[in-house]
This record gives structure tokens, sequence and C-alpha cells, in this order.
């Protein structure tokens, strides 16, 4: 009887050999297939070029790009968590090295953009690379969790999962893993050309004690947080951020921000940089969670959220408006891109204005701007501050007379409101003014300031003009990176603070105290003018 030979559980390595050839041979095929279809299409763009407008062909070239970025961002992001993209060893180090020289390829071609620029145009030092945060927890475990205000006595919890069941319901209490009280929400997705969302969930809570620190658990799994709501009177400290990014600058920023004791941060603008890369909105949301869920953060919109694509018809603000929704409704608005909230007890009156959205005299936002105003008490509410995106005062070379449409349309009402201080981004740079109105110095207008600089991958904008008509308003001028703090001490006082990452630590380089123009001194100055006027 013959004997049974025993099998060995490997292929032999003659058969190892033959499968790796085979596997090396299809994706060299593979990539020449590809390579032969991109050749192609690209002779069928520069056919359409001919005779379809240059918008369109840019719009659908922007497509593609976004589209190739999104699968290299994804193969990257699967490397990370040391997971196979394609089931085989060699097949991961084929598909790693396309997506890795994807990403060469965009940053080489970034930096050529840079060289090749205007002489006249502004220098920014080379892209930093980004900080792409991973997520390598269960489906159903929230992740991207973040805070904001809502009314006087709630706070809305805001959060992602992979799992698109999960429930939206936040447990909550003031001692860790009591939970006294829970509330349930809403969740939605959203899709973006090939990309998905994962259930971006939105629950409110409260009421709420001003000055409590709470422990919650969101979806009935996962990790527990800890937040603290805003005091109910002043003093209040407000972060003040713009131009966020997500790269080892803005990594620099977080930490510093986290390293000194606040209440609410407000952020005027271009929060991820995802700019139609989806999976770079998830990657941001993560960065931020440790502050973004233990204080609230207040947003506008930038220029880097508006993601709208031409010819497929991407509507704007999508991703923006479905992860980082503001308290809008409860203050008149009909839009999420504009409006605004109160802090300490109403102390302070907060509106945050939309720079990418009709503000013309006669539009939605301007009505509603002209009638949020109209009701602020300044005796009960002292503090009037405003945030928007495109500054209206800039002697920065960058992105000269973006804001100007803007304030020409919106500047009476806040000189007429008597607004303290009127704080944007964009201008990748710090740079605060004296109180201004049309142009020219004036005690009973905004100080207008400009925190741009909060970690972009873009860089800084280096170049401030000398000769330029607001230079006699500018009072600090410094290209660096940085967040700023405003402290509102009483109801006539409040210091200003701009913190530059200096290495390990934030150096205070720039400090200023306020008077609010609600206090009585200035009012009986602003009569005593207007009777000499008469």
């Amino acid at each position: 009887m013959a004997t049974a030979v025993p099998t060995s559980p490997f292929p032999r390595v003659g058969t190892r050999k033959k499968h790796t050839i085979a596997f090396l041979l299809r994706a060299l095929l593979l990539m020449c297939v590809v390579f032969r279809r991109v050749i192609a299409l690209i002779r069928i763009c520069c056919h359409i070029a001919v005779c379809v407008p240059v918008g369109s062909v840019l719009g659908v070239a922007k497509v593609l790009f976004a589209a190739a970025n999104e699968r290299s961002l994804r193969c990257m992001n699967q490397a990370a968590l040391g997971r196979s993209v394609t089931g085989t060893f060699t097949g991961d180090l084929v598909v790693g090295a396309m997506a890795h020289s994807w990403r060469v390829l965009m940053q080489g071609l970034t930096s050529l953009v840079f060289l090749c620029a205007r002489a006249d145009e502004y220098v920014r030092p080379p892209p930093s690379p980004l900080v792409l945060t991973t997520h390598d927890k269960p489906a159903a475990h929230p992740q991207q969790v973040h805070i904001s205000v809502v009314g006087k006595n709630k706070m809305r919890i805001s959060w992602v999962t992979d799992d698109r069941k999960a429930p939206s319901v936040v447990e909550y209490g003031k001692s860790r893993g009591n939970y006294t009280a829970s509330a349930s929400g809403d969740n939605a997705t959203y899709r973006y050309f090939l990309y998905k969302s994962g259930a971006i969930h939105h629950v409110t809570i409260g009421p709420l004690e001003p000055g409590t620190t709470y422990h919650y658990r969101c979806g009935k799994a996962g990790d527990e947080f800890t937040l603290r709501t805003p005091p109910a009177s002043l003093p209040i400290e407000l972060v003040v951020i713009g131009d966020l990014g997500q790269t080892g600058w803005t990594a620099s920023t977080l930490s510093h921000i986290g390293g000194a004791d606040y209440d609410m941060l407000l952020l005027p603008g271009d929060l991820s940089y995802a700019d139609t890369q989806q999976p770079l909105w998830d990657s941001f949301g993560r960065l931020v969670e440790p502050l973004a869920s233990a204080r609230p953060w207040m947003v506008t919109e930038g220029n880097h959220e508006v993601e709208a694509l031409p010819v497929v018809q991407f509507a704007p603000f999508v991703a923006y408006n479905a992860r980082w929704r503001m308290p809008y409704e409860e203050s008149g608005s009909r839009s999420n891109l504009y409006y605004s909230f109160d802090a300490a007890g109403g102390a302070a009156h907060v509106v945050m204005l939309g720079s990418y959205v009709d503000f013309e005299s006669g539009s939605e936002q301007h009505a509603w701007l002209e009638r949020d105003l109209a009701g602020v008490d300044r005796r009960r509410t002292p503090w009037l501050i405003v945030l928007l995106h495109a500054p209206w005062y800039n002697t920065n070379q960058a992105h000269q007379g973006e804001g100007e449409a803007m304030r020409a349309a919106m500047e009476r009402l806040l000189y007429e409101a008597r607004v303290d201080v009127v704080f944007s981004g964009h201008v990748h740079a710090y740079e605060r003014f004296t109180r201004i109105y049309d142009n020219e110095a004036d005690s009973r207008g905004p100080m207008y300031i400009t925190i741009g600089d909060g970690g972009n991958r873009e860089g800084l904008a280096l170049k401030f003009i000398k000769d330029h008509k607001s230079a006699h308003l500018s009072v600090f001028q410094e290209a660096s990176f940085g967040h700023g703090r405003l402290r509102i001490v009483n109801e006539t006082s409040a210091v200003w603070t701009w913190h530059r990452n200096d290495d390990a630590y934030a150096t205070v380089r720039d400090e200023v105290w306020l008077e609010s123009l609600a206090s009585p001194k200035l009012v009986m100055e602003t009569a005593g003018r207007r009777l000499d006027e008469l």
C-alpha cells in the first residue's frame, strides 16, 4: 500500500515565484492601460478645450485631481494603520509607490507654482507637510467630536461614525461615568464625487449650568469626553485663531492654545484646507478633537470651505455645513454661513459674518445684520465683537482689496452699532490696526485685527507694503504663526494679546488694552463731539 505524502500548507517556492511574476506582469499591464487612458483623456480634453469655456475645462481637471488625491490619501492612511490595500504584500508595495509618487508630483507642482510666480507676488516659505491623523478604532466608535454653544444654556455635540447606523445619543453628567441625563439628535451623510461621509451626528444637550464641568459619552460607545461650559458673567477669555489647516505649524499652535486655560474658541474661516479632498475633513476633525471636544468652537467659513465645482454642479459649502453646524437659527439667520450668539450671560455679543455669501445692501445677510445689531442693547451688552474671513483693512501684499466690497456694503452698520473689534483671517500673517472708520482713524470705530496665521499649509504672507494707503493706520505687523486671546475683564476693559509660536512656548508678541465703546466715558465724549459738530 502506498504511503501518503504529507502536503505542506505553504506553496512551493517555484509556485510563489510564478505568482509574484504573474502579479507584477498584471500590475505592469494595468499601469500601461492606465497610462494609455490618461493620454487618451488628455487628447479629449485638448479637443474639448477648443470649444468649451476655460472654466469648464478647469472644473473637470479639478475633479480628476481631487479623485486622484483622495485615492492616494486613502492608500497612505491605510498604510499608516498597518492595513493592506490590495490583500497582497507585493500589491501593497506597488500601490503604495504609486500613491507616494502622486503626492511627490503634487508637491513638486506646488513648488513650481511658487517658483514661477510673478516677481511682485508675496513670497511664502515652502509648504509644510500635512499631519494626517488616523482612526484605528471600531466603526461605531465616535470620532471628530466637537462642541458649540446653542442659546443661553445648551451645547451642541457633533461627531462622526463610520457606522452609519450608530445611534445619535449623548449621555452626560457632572461626575465621571455617572450619566444622569441623555439627549437624542439626528445624523446625516453627504456625497462629494466618489467620497461618501460617515454618519455625522448632532445632538443638543441641556439645560446646563454655566462654568461647570460635564462628562459625556457619544453614541453609547467609545471614550468619555469632558467639557466646561462658558461662564455666565465676566470675565471671559476667548481664543481667536484663523486659517488653521493641519500641518506641523497647526500642531504647534494647538499645543500652545491647550497649554493655558480659556473659555471659548473663535475661528474666522479656513478650517481643514481640504479643498475638495474630503478625507482631509476627517483628518482635521480628529486633529482638533482634544481641544474642540472640551471647549466650544464657534466658526465661520472661509474661501477654502467653498469647495464648489463647475460642470458637475457640486453646491458650495456641502462638507462645511454638514460637519460644522452653528446656532444660526437661534439668531434669526437663514444660513449656517452667518449668525450671532451671546457670551458671558449677554455681556458680549459675537457676530460671525460670511465673506463668501451675498452681503450687498438688499441681500439676506445684510438685512439680517441690520436687524441683529439693532437688537443689541449696549447698556446690557457692553462688548460687541465681529468676525469675518477676508479683511477689510490690510497692508499685506497678499489678498489686496478682496474685502473692499464687503467693507463698502457693511462698514457703516458696524460703525453705527459701535462694534468694538473686528477679527479676520485670509491673510497668513498678523496685523493690528487702530480704531478706524472709512479709511481714517476714528476713536468711535472698531479696532481691526487680522489673525490668519494658525498653521495653514500654504505658509506665511511675508511682505507688507510700506507705502500702502492704510500704512499710517497699521500699528503692528508680523508674519509669524500664532494665536490670539481676548480677555474681557469687565464691562469697560479688555486685554488683547497675540502669542507667537516660538519653539516650545508661545511668546506674547503684541498686547493692547481696549475700552468698550459702550462705556460711559466714551459715550459722553461722543455726545460732546456731536454737540461741537452741531
